[in-house]
């Protein structure tokens, strides 16, 4: 008995997710779940819509996409043990993938959960949750004391008290009326998904149905007689059998014993069905902060060209997300690396930023007041020696 239970407390400790393994654990405190329905915002925008789909890929993509730079204060660290967590997450993503599906959770429900795995005090694994198998639960002070994951039944709980840093990393989107959970640009436009939907839905439907405007047979037969049942039956049968039906389109109604045929509905154009998707499309875009331009959607010529609406795009909408998410990162997991450390996207990388890039070292070499290193400075490079002089 006694080797048996040495042999058990020699084993070595395995690194490894709770999540995957779905431990059964003990349960405390009182759950709050997510008060929305992501399941249902998830696919009716990013399954079911393409503007949302475009635009969540488009942001998610882009910012994973984005490289980090690891500083300690003033100082980049090349090689920092960091960079090598962020570049190989875990065995199953690479860094982009990671990232990538960390930014779309946090644009599909306004939230984003990351799990660490530890192995001897040191960060070896980093996973993205989804969110709809969250829930969070709150501590006296308010604050989160655990996180609950369940999936098929089973549910593991993580502590975030734990040491040396909390397993949980949660990011969330500004929530007005909320202390917990944040707020997705999509549920924000949910009402014109729902329309965009609608109308796509309205048009497929008028293509089912010869792409004509629905109508009604009047007979007009001799003062008093009606349609006998089995007259009615044939003639709603030939109408669904023969002239419904794209492939139908375009066929003559062929009418007979005085029916007449009288267009009940709106046509297209005066429902102006275009223009209202397309409305409903620039209000998805804009909720996402997607120029329109970049989606193909006509009828919003703000910017000068593509170029422009494209910077504008990552200086407003993808810059701020992967460094609002680097940040997050390097808070978290600071205390095994230092409180000064810090993540920063390296911007010359981008092609998108480029002529910025160029027009701020025009700027920084015409400036001859300034010194050597004071303008490596300004464009993000290290001191050198003896570069205290006027360059």
């Amino acid at each position: 008995m006694f080797d048996r239970l040495k042999s058990l407390l020699a084993a070595p400790e395995l690194k490894a997710s709770r999540t995957a393994h779905l431990l059964a654990v003990e349960r405390g405190g009182i759950a709050r779940w997510t008060p929305r329905d992501y399941s249902a915002l998830a696919r009716e925008g990013y399954l079911g819509n393409a503007i949302v789909h475009r635009c969540v890929r488009l942001i998610a993509e882009n910012a994973a996409a984005c490289r980090y730079l690891v500083y300690d204060g003033a100082r980049e660290r090349d090689g920092h043990p960091l960079l090598q967590l962020l570049t190989h997450p875990n065995a199953r993503q690479d860094g982009a993938t990671f990232l990538e599906t960390l930014v779309a959770h946090l644009l599909l429900a306004g939230n984003g959960y990351v799990e660490a795995v530890t192995l001897d005090g040191v960060v070896r694994e980093l996973y993205a949750l989804r969110p709809d198998r969250i829930k969070l639960i709150p501590g006296a002070d308010g604050w989160a004391e655990a996180y609950e994951y369940s999936v098929g039944g089973r549910s593991v709980r993580f502590d975030q008290h734990a040491s040396p840093l909390p397993p949980i990393l949660h990011l969330t989107l500004f929530h007005p009326l909320d202390d917990h959970y944040g707020l997705a640009p999509l549920e924000a436009a949910a009402t014109a998904v729902d329309t965009h939907n609608a109308a796509a839905r309205w048009n497929k439907a008028l293509l089912d149905n010869a792409a004509r405007p629905s109508g009604a047979l009047v007979y007009v037969g001799p003062e008093g007689s009606v349609l006998s049942e089995p007259q009615f039956e044939r003639l709603k049968r030939e109408l669904t059998d023969t002239y419904q039906g794209a492939a139908n389109a375009g066929r003559p109604l062929l009418l007979e014993g005085g029916l007449d045929w009288k267009a009940m509905a709106w046509t297209p154009k005066d429902m102006d069905f275009l223009e209202a998707k397309h409305a409903a499309a620039r209000e998805i875009a804009l909720a996402f902060g997607v120029p329109p331009m970049l989606l193909g959607i006509p009828g919003d010529n703000t910017f000068a060209n593509y170029q422009e609406a494209n910077r504008s795009f990552w200086r407003q909408t993808v810059l701020p997300l992967a460094g609002r998410v680097g940040n997050a990162l390097a808070q978290w997991l600071a205390p095994l690396h230092g409180d000064g450390l810090r993540l920063e996207i390296d911007t010359d990388r981008i092609e998108a930023l480029s002529g910025d890039r160029a027009a701020l070292w025009q700027r920084v070499a015409d400036a001859q007041f300034l010194t050597v290193n004071e303008k490596r400075e300004a464009v993000g490079y290290g001191p050198l020696p003896d570069g205290d002089r006027l360059g």
